[in-house]
């Protein structure tokens, strides 16, 4: 918490703290970020910053929703206004999770108000807002909550707003004085559009812009304020900024010279988006900065490097919607905006921006919207002669069934709207697709599901690069140790790659120079791929900056995002020198979890992402660099003990080697039936424990909670309620008792290998300087 209250406060803790332990006093040191006053004086402030935590629990099966005193979000976001009722409502529109303030939301499904109040969840304050408008009272939630009543009257005044507004039925109609009010408590266009417009409203961009037009027309917009650390007691420097409805006057004077340009943040750490974006914004930052243009960053996350008071000229701790940044824009009136660089959320915004008449920089909008629509990017692929897997947007269940029959199993189903915790899912027979389809009881042509044909025993490989003007300029090539399947964002990452034909190297590359001419790329961009024996395939195109791009850059020792920036820019570069066959070690990146924390998570890997953090690490070769990743996310070389379940058959061939070489080094093997008996067919010994459900002893839950297992690898097998149940136990008790756990066979078998090959002693330590590219 000292990054949120140096950042809101606009007094920097860690600098101070520093500065006292090297034996300054506290009078000695001036503020760095207010300029004009010492560490002497205490912060006061003339604003209200809102801190909520960002949590993803519906990424995880069977996770438990409750919280308590171990840590479950991942991620926070910071909203500042002048009141708590226009704090809040930026604030939960932060997050993320869809809401766009307290009223004015999406439904959520509750059967018992009772229960769901009482208990802690990370959607209770959306459930008080429901029963507001179920017409329970404050008194009421608070018996219920036991929430201090000032919280409760406070949101109960945005209710009672959200009532008032709903009484008209068009804008024009509500008095000037009565909509500066809804504005100062926190209410979005969007808020005030479906308030007004009721049922008729579809969310178009059209309909918000009707209200802004209304509003800027009455002169209602917001003012800019500085974060300041004394609350105009004395003058302030501050390039901490941000927007309120609650002022007059704003505090800085703009230059309207066309030198600025506006890099769109990452918003709030997620699973799916973190800091790597976060890296990507900031050296953007640094090359405007370097190129002499004023910087100008706009986001909302504390955790951050990109809201640090000296990274940027001026900095807007504020919402990246859609209504914010054009508010920023008007005001700073830019040389261009950057979207390629935060990940998702700016991405989105970039068609939007673009009708608006704002310069995107870079990569045109157009292009971008050709690669994010699925239909778009798919015909364009066809007229490029590029494979891709066969796909349809299905809006029934027969026509669902219907493909299926015509591509086989397993297919990858993806809803195109939120089931209760699912997302993407991979079937892989008819049962599974029915009861996966029982939960999207909601298909049809309002709620379409894609749905693709999934390849087996596929590699994925994706392709970070940047181009200008459609030609590719610096190339990364990064292969999946893990098969497809696997998300890329928890896939063990390899740079550059180690098992991939040369020819499907060379295939590639040319694919790519396809689509970045075809798309004009001007910027980062990446591309996903599947390979099988030459047989190329594309999975996705982002037009954006990727979450492997401060890897590779850190590899080979090229600053992608630096050479993105100044092509945006128009400043020419050079093609670098540097390839990836120049490196003499290898790269690897390893995904974190965080399942311990998670009570009730099924810890596997599947298609929708759930890690949340990941390192780097580098070897001299490919098993050292495994090695080195696997130890720094938590893994420890086993002692004797090995427990193995290896599922399906193609995974019980792949590990067959490797449990030879565990039995070669002295190890002890235990397994399941099944995979005892296979290994027992192929002359390795491993001393059989019974399944959890299983009254019979030597049991796999006995031995792990006695710890008397130091490794377990569980590969899933199917969806079979059996395999299901015992399958989760082992692997949730494992996680429960510490014991290092692996769900991948190639994984593990690499992982195998690696501490079989080398001891502790043998691993080299090195800087990154020590590793030079040739």
């Amino acid at each position: 918490s000292s990054a949120r209250a140096s950042k809101a406060t606009g007094y920097p803790l860690a600098v101070v703290a520093a500065k006292l332990a090297l034996g300054f006093a506290l009078p000695e040191i001036k503020n760095a970020v207010s300029k004009t006053t010492t560490a002497f004086f205490e912060p006061s402030l003339d604003y209200i910053v809102c801190k909520i935590p960002r949590w993803d629990l519906n990424k995880f099966l069977g996770v438990s929703k409750e919280i308590g005193s171990s840590m479950k979000s991942v991620g926070e976001v910071v909203a500042i206004g002048r009141t708590f009722e226009e704090a809040i409502q930026e604030g939960l529109r932060l997050i993320g999770q869809g809401m766009h303030g307290f009223t004015g939301i999406k439904d959520i499904e509750i059967t018992d108000f009772e229960t769901e109040l009482s208990r802690p969840t990370d959607m209770r304050i959306f459930v008080i807002s429901q029963a507001m408008h179920g017409g329970w009272s404050v008194e009421k939630i608070f018996k219920e909550t036991k929430i201090d009543r000032w919280f409760l009257e406070k949101l109960h005044n945005i209710f009672m707003m959200n009532e008032a507004l709903e009484a008209f039925s068009d804008i024009e109609k509500i008095p000037d004085n009565f909509l500066r009010k809804a504005k100062q408590a926190g209410f979005s266009d969007f808020q005030l559009a479906r308030a007004v417009y009721k049922d008729k409203f579809q969310g178009t961009d059209e309909e918000i812009d009707d209200i802004r037009r209304s509003r800027l027309a009455r002169g209602i917009k917001p003012v800019v304020k500085q974060i300041d650390t004394l609350a105009a007691e004395y003058p302030a420097r501050t390039n901490y900024l941000y927007l309120t409805y609650n002022g007059d006057t704003n505090d800085i004077i703009y230059e309207n010279d066309k030198r600025s340009v506006i890099v769109l943040g990452s918003g709030a750490y997620r699973i799916g988006s973190s800091v790597e974006f976060d890296w990507c914004s900031v050296n953007a930052l640094e090359t405007v900065k370097k190129e002499n243009y004023r910087s100008v960053m706009i986001n909302y996350n504390p955790e951050t490097v990109s809201t640090d008071y000296d990274i940027c000229d001026r900095l807007y701790f504020d919402e990246l919607s859609y209504e914010r940044t054009l508010d920023i824009i008007e005001l700073e009136q830019p040389g261009g905006v950057i979207v390629s660089m935060g990940g998702q959320i700016p991405n989105n915004l970039a068609m939007r921006l673009y009708k608006q008449d704002v310069n995107i920089l870079g990569t045109s909008a157009t292009s971008i919207d050709r690669a994010e629509n699925r239909y778009k990017f798919s015909k364009m692929l066809d007229e490029l002669n590029v494979d891709q897997p066969e796909w349809k947007e299905l809006s029934s269940t027969e026509d669902i069934f219907t493909f299926t029959k015509e591509v086989g199993f397993p297919v990858i189903v993806r809803p195109s709207y939120v089931l209760s915790g699912a997302a993407m899912n991979i079937v892989s027979n008819e049962e599974e697709l029915e009861h996966f389809l029982g939960l999207a009881a909601k298909v049809s042509k309002r709620y379409p599901v894609v749905v693709s044909r999934f390849m087996e025993n596929t590699k994925e490989i994706e392709m970070d690069a940047v181009a200008d003007n459609g030609r590719v300029i610096a190339y990364a090539i990064s292969e999946h140790i893990e098969f497809a399947g696997v998300h890329s964002g928890d896939a063990t990452i390899m740079f550059p790659p180690q098992k991939v034909y040369v020819e499907t190297i060379r295939r590639i590359k040319k694919i790519t120079n396809r689509i970045a001419e075809e798309l004009n790329i001007c910027g980062p961009f990446n591309i996903q791929y599947l390979a099988r024996d030459n047989d190329i395939k594309v999975i996705e195109c982002n037009l954006r900056a990727s979450r492997s791009f401060p890897f590779v850059s850190k590899i080979l020792k090229t600053n992608f995002i630096e050479l993105a920036t100044r092509i945006m820019l128009g400043i020419p570069v050079e093609k670098p020198d540097k390839s990836l066959f120049d490196l003499d070690y290898i790269g690897v990146k390893a995904s974190q979890f965080s399942f311990s924390r998670l009570a009730k998570a099924d810890p596997v890997l599947g298609v929708d992402m759930s890690s949340t953090g990941e390192v780097g690490c580098i070897g001299e070769d490919y098993y050292e660099a495994i090695l080195k990743s696997m130890l720094s996310v938590g893994y420890k070389i086993p002692e004797k003990n090995i427990l193995l379940s290896t599922g399906p058959v193609r995974d019980k061939i792949e590990l067959l080697n490797s449990a030879r070489l565990l039995k070669d080094n002295g190890y002890d093997l235990y397994a399941t039936r099944g995979t005892a008996n296979f290994l027992k067919s192929h002359d390795i010994e491993a001393t059989i424990l019974h399944w959890p459900d299983s009254d019979k002893t030597p049991n796999t839950l006995d031995y792990i909670r006695e710890h008397k297992i130091d490794l377990v690898i569980n590969i899933p097998k199917d969806l079979t309620k059996d395999e299901l149940y015992n399958d989760y136990h082992i692997r949730r008790a494992a996680v429960d008792h510490n014991i290092p756990l692996i769900t991948n066979a190639r994984l593990a078998s690499a992982f195998i290998i690696a501490f079989c090959r080398y001891k502790l002693e043998d691993i080299t330590i090195k800087s990154w300087d020590e590793y030079t590219v040739e």
